[in-house]
């Protein structure tokens, strides 16, 4: 009998307890709202701060942004008594400073852009040899009886000539050659006779340079490393536009649709010598950048020296000097604004004694969008011992519906890494949706066929290679992905909101468990 009253007693109290953590934790989720949310994302993605590009003063405001919210939650600043990481950067830019032929000057990125690791130097000559389609052959040979060290050669860096039937002069037949086929073969070949320098064109340049040549100047960023190797002066080559070979060739009374018909017609090699000066000083420059990933840590209670990372990166594709902004709305304000939101909500429940048993540390990575290299560069030097960090969850693009679910079910949400690393993963996530947020979980991203191979591809990676149990949330691709139309007012934010709430309550779940999450799956492991 005394069993019996024990048990009566027992069992209210242990209602009564889960009933007021869950009471709290659905409390503390409701700080999360579409007002807050909206607000900050108005302003992260907003032209003040130019698309947040990396080494850009946008980029700079916006972790500026991200560390006074820290400051104003209270969290502390764990980087030596800062928010601030500073990730060690190298940025490289192909710089042209002139480039000119027979006087008339051409602008780099419109008219050509340049291959090569050469440094910064002068080039100089007072004449070029156009060589045809720069193929030496033995069946068809432009290079026949010219020296082309030293020189500046032209050439047709597509196709092959071929004969009024449309016959190949090399097979003889339809086919093409090995010289068309293989993309680099005739630039190989080329390279070897030691060229001064190389300028090729072929009709897909102008339509290349529409693309990309705004973001030619925005160079190429990568970690710093002590033994980075040195910029060599290997032999760069020019990429010009069709009209731009077309008005060197005017000067020879010939343009490139004549010099195709006349070896066509003639079924023989067609190279010249134009006499015209090119002067030209380009190459490579490096410059140091040190943007940082910005921390802040929320101390946890009896478990504290155990850390769960909340994480999403600040960055996007800046501003282009054409004045064109990236500004990155879902890619990736809505996870930097997440990161917010949830440190916001976690810090209240704290200050309020419903704080986490784990500590949790905040990170707005730096240059996601350069290859994961903020991400990165933490897990090589992390503030907290990687021993101890017992989860990472990664925020990246979560307020738009992507095109898989456009015409059906809008409440959804991607969650890729529930089968790797830990069996626990999985059912944590789907609990805490069922109790709280009662969303699709699409797990399409998981299939280890899937093409995308996205769990690879955004900042969690960097931790789960180091063995960690890791989250990537993400609403998925839309059209405006990566292009200046991603913009605040295509944003779904209830459905955001609703993310982050689930992002929330999976959070509460790992940082209040009594055992940490268990590594029972390989790295490359996990079923469908």
């Amino acid at each position: 009998m005394k069993k019996y009253l024990s048990l009566l007693f027992i069992v209210p109290a242990v209602w009564s307890c889960t009933f007021a953590q869950d009471a709290a934790q659905k409390k503390y989720a409701g700080e999360i709202t579409e007002e807050l949310a909206k607000k900050h994302l108005t302003i992260l993605a907003s032209p003040e701060f130019e698309g947040r590009g990396t080494g850009q003063a946008g980029g700079q405001k916006a972790t500026e942004y991200v560390a006074q919210q820290f400051k104003e939650f209270g969290l502390i600043k764990p980087v030596n008594g800062s928010y601030f990481q500073p990730v060690s950067l190298v940025k490289s830019v192909y710089a042209v400073k002139n480039f000119s032929i027979a006087g008339k000057s051409y602008t780099y990125g419109k008219d050509f852009y340049v291959q090569g690791e050469n440094s910064l130097q002068n080039y100089s000559a007072d004449e070029l040899i156009f060589i045809g389609y720069g193929i030496a052959d033995e069946k068809y040979n432009d290079l026949n009886g010219l020296d082309i060290a030293g020189k500046v050669v032209v050439f047709i860096n597509e196709g092959e000539p071929k004969d009024a039937s449309g016959n190949s002069l090399i097979t003889g037949t339809n086919k093409e050659s090995d010289w068309t086929r293989s993309r680099l073969k005739r630039l190989q070949e080329l390279m070897k006779k030691n060229p001064k320098l190389i300028i090729a064109t072929s009709s897909q340049v102008a339509q290349n340079l529409t693309r990309i040549g705004g973001r030619l100047t925005s160079g190429r960023v990568s970690l710093k490393k002590a033994d980075s190797p040195a910029v060599n002066n290997g032999i760069p080559m020019v990429i010009a536009t069709e009209d731009m070979i077309n008005s060197l060739l005017a000067s020879n009374k010939t343009d490139l649709d004549q010099v195709k018909k006349k070896i066509s017609d003639t079924k023989k090699p067609n190279s010249f010598v134009i006499k015209a000066k090119l002067r030209a000083d380009m190459g490579n420059s490096q410059e140091d950048l040190d943007d940082p990933n910005v921390l802040g840590l929320l101390e946890g209670s009896d478990l504290k020296d155990e850390i769960v990372v909340i994480g999403g990166h600040w960055d996007h594709d800046g501003i282009l000097p054409d004045g064109t902004i990236f500004p990155g709305a879902d890619d990736n304000g809505t996870g930097t604004v997440a990161v917010i939101d949830i440190a916001r909500a976690f810090s209240i429940a704290k200050k309020e004694g419903k704080g986490p048993r784990r500590s949790i540390l905040f990170i707005a990575y730096a240059a996601e969008e350069k290859g994961l290299l903020g991400s990165n560069y933490y897990v090589e030097n992390p503030i907290f011992p990687l021993e101890n960090t017992v989860a990472c969850i990664n925020i990246d693009m979560i307020g738009r519906i992507d095109d898989k679910h456009l015409e059906g079910n809008h409440n959804y949400v991607h969650v890729i890494g529930t089968n790797k690393l830990s069996s626990e993963l999985n059912p944590l996530v789907e609990k805490a949706n069922e109790q709280y947020t009662g969303m699709e979980l699409d797990g399409m991203y998981n299939d280890p066929n899937d093409p995308m191979r996205l769990y690879y591809r955004s900042d969690h990676y960097n931790f789960a290679k180091k063995g960690i149990p890791s989250l990537f949330f993400f609403s998925g691709l839309h059209p405006h992905y990566h292009t200046p139309e991603d913009t605040v007012d295509k944003i779904d934010f209830p459905m955001m909101v609703k993310r982050e709430h689930l992002i929330f309550h999976t959070t509460w779940d790992i940082v209040n468990r009594d055992n940490k999450l268990v590594v029972d799956i390989p790295e490359d492991g996990g079923v469908r």
